[in-house]
């Protein structure tokens, strides 16, 4: 067996071959000539197939706990994987008892108000907000693998389902079927969920890309902002707009700024507006008041309420909440559609209002899993998120996902667990039982200054500049779907995010990169000349590198840009009196994949070449590609003496018949 050189001869080696003149170096390379490229071994078709299934769909490889466990093994370690809360229960103590517990208060002071509030962009009943506080977070508290998420409703999901429910049912003429068509949604938006993370499928959210979100999320502040001004303003039901694109609020607002406004209600809404604002402002100065911001909005609740019962400021024409429901939540299981018209828009509603609340969570664990350094699951993610919106579309609940700001909160507070979410829901339970009946005379405009205060932060115009200063297309994207928003509708402007997405999958997918090579004085080394202005391209030969895998979807283009960058390099160095191209070497270290039509651009490529009495020649196909070429005699076709390890190999060996030929 022939010795090896080690690592350290290799780089002497090449530091030698770096230090010769170009001709030289070009006619001696030993190491070179005893290498072609490997075939891999034809793999069973079964077990091919079964590898990329697994990759495709299994590449965490979540069975690896049950290998060579007994059975009793595998049921217990089949609980802990449905439900978490069995594993790190375990270890569970009171020292991070005490964390969550601060934690669940904080984010109970936080999430009843905006709950009360938010249900009303759905376009439901206050107490409706608070059963989705209640009994969704308890179900995710023992299957959701997040410490951190804070479970319950959230604007942009509310006011997702209250807008597409609103052009089905009108909520003031039919609000029973309306409320019917709310929970069945909530139940296809769980069964959509939790079909994702069984059948693991949760990739296809990434889809919708990150520049689009920005845009969405923003676009729907403004909007679920603009429709707050009804509440802030005092604007009576009838004199406003049920649309939600800007143009259509801000005529309702204006045209009834003579008869439609309420100055009391304004000076409440403002004043604790302020409140709000500069509590954020304290929280964002000094990390450690971060509990300011969070019982801001109760306080605010209290107070207002308080100065209205006082000052009977209803009978001056200020709108209150009136009557919150009192109780536990009832059963809603024989309120679903279950046949008829009103299932397939409540599966319509529900998948997209699913998908959202999906990628809002998922977003938010990522985010908060990456700054404690643990592992998330989506899949576990995605079930536990459909199984507790399946329950509680049965328990008289809406859509429940990750809240943003709560999860700030719960992480700033101190989390540990996912108890804190248990705690919050025992502080809604006992709220639910006792203190509903207190909320009687709070403003509507101080739910909407919550909510206004509240999504602010979904307006992040940092992430836009960023975005623009990266990528123009994404900022398209992002731009596309927050005037989508604004301009038209919710569900157009996520139609936009989600069609400018896949746009600019389809044109990187179908327009990949192409790029010309030219070699790095004394080195072997080939990079892109528009990267590296000083790298030389080689006498008789062009190098071009193709940055995609080939497919039916961008294989005429490939082909047709190798041959446009020949025409010019040929027009190039004739005006310079240059040799002619005798060789076309392409570099095909980043196609991963080729499919028929990809070889058929090849051979037909192969064909245009030959006619101008130019030789291909490929360098480095990976292990897909070479036994594709293979099994298409492509390589038969072109000679298996022209398929080369590297560009540096193709070079030397061309190099010494451009000389004889020039």
């Amino acid at each position: 067996m022939a010795n090896l050189p080690t690592n350290g001869e290799a780089d002497t080696k090449e530091i030698d071959m770096a230090s010769l003149p170009s001709s030289k170096r070009h006619n001696q390379n030993p190491d070179l000539d005893h290498h072609k490229v490997g075939v891999p071994s034809k793999q069973n078709l079964f077990k091919e197939f079964t590898n990329t299934v697994k990759e495709t769909f299994f590449a965490d490889d979540p069975l690896r706990h049950f290998k060579d466990q007994s059975k009793s093994r595998k049921f217990i370690l089949g609980l802990h994987a449905v439900f978490p809360i069995l594993d790190w229960g375990r270890g569970y103590n009171l020292k991070k008892f005490r964390g969550d517990l601060i934690s669940g208060l904080t984010i109970a002071s936080l999430c009843i108000p905006q709950d009360i509030g938010y249900s009303k962009l759905a376009n439901l009943d206050p107490e409706y907000g608070l059963y989705s506080s209640f009994v969704p977070p308890l179900i995710y508290a023992c299957m959701g693998s997040s410490r951190d998420i804070a479970i319950g409703p959230v604007a942009v999901v509310s006011l997702l389902l209250g807008t597409l429910i609103q052009n089905e049912i009108d909520p003031t003429k039919n609000p029973v079927e309306y409320r019917r068509l709310a929970f069945t949604a909530t139940f296809f938006a769980g069964i959509t969920q939790m079909t994702l993370g069984f059948f693991r499928l949760g990739f296809l959210i990434d889809f919708l890309s990150h520049a689009a979100i920005v845009g969405f999320m923003g676009g729907a502040a403004i909007t679920i902002a603009l429709q707050q001004l009804k509440g802030f303003l005092g604007i009576k039901g009838k004199h406003f707009t049920k649309n939600s694109d800007i143009i259509s609020v801000l005529k309702s607002v204006f045209r009834s700024i003579h008869h439609g406004w309420n100055w009391q209600t304004i000076l409440i809404g403002s004043v604790f507006l302020a409140f709000l604002l500069f509590a954020k402002m304290i929280g964002k100065k000094n990390k450690k008041l971060f509990w300011v911001p969070a019982i801001a909005p109760l306080i605010s609740v209290i107070l207002s309420t308080f100065f209205v019962f006082i000052t009977h400021a209803e009978k001056k024409g200020v709108a209150i909440v009136n009557h919150i429901e009192k109780g536990l939540n009832p059963s809603s299981v024989h309120l679903l559609y279950l046949s008829g018209d009103n299932l397939l828009r409540g599966f319509k509603i529900g998948s997209v209002a699913g998908m959202i609340a999906l990628t809002e969570a998922t977003a938010i664990g990522r985010t908060f899993a990456a700054m404690k350094d643990y592992q998330l699951d989506g899949n576990k993610e995605m079930v536990a998120l459909g199984a507790m919106n399946v329950v509680g579309s049965m328990t008289s609940c809406y859509v429940a996902t990750g809240s943003f700001s709560r999860s700030a909160v719960n992480y700033m507070a101190g989390c540990q667990t996912a108890v804190s979410n248990i705690v919050m829901s025992v502080i809604v339970f006992l709220t639910l039982l006792f203190i509903t009946p207190l909320f009687k005379y709070t403003p509507n405009a101080i739910l909407a200054s919550i909510i206004i205060s509240a999504v602010i932060n979904l307006i992040d115009y940092e992430a836009a500049i960023l975005i623009w200063k990266i990528d123009k297309f994404d900022f398209v994207a992002c731009m596309g779907a927050f005037f989508g928003v604004i301009f038209a509708s919710v569900e157009i402007g996520l139609l936009i995010a989600v069609v400018i997405s896949f746009a600019k999958i389809l044109l990187q997918v179908t327009r990949p990169r192409t790029a010309l090579l030219g070699n790095l004085p004394g080195t072997t080394i080939y990079r892109n000349l528009q990267q590296y202005p000083e790298a030389a391209d080689v006498p008789g030969i062009l190098v071009i590198r193709v940055d995609s895998a080939i497919y039916f979807s961008n294989s005429n283009y490939i082909k047709e840009r190798i041959l446009r960058w020949l025409v010019d390099e040929e027009e190039k160095r004739k005006k310079l009196y240059r040799p002619r191209i005798q060789f076309l070497i392409v570099e095909m270290s980043p196609v991963t994949d080729i499919d028929t039509s990809g070889i058929h651009a090849l051979e037909e490529l192969h064909k245009s070449l030959e006619k101008r009495n130019i030789q291909l020649a490929l360098a480095n196909p990976g292990p897909v590609v070479i036994e594709k070429l293979h099994a298409s005699d492509f390589t038969s076709l072109i000679g298996e003496d022209n398929i080369y390890l590297t560009v540096a190999h193709a070079v030397h060996s061309c190099s010494p018949r451009v000389i004889e030929e020039a």
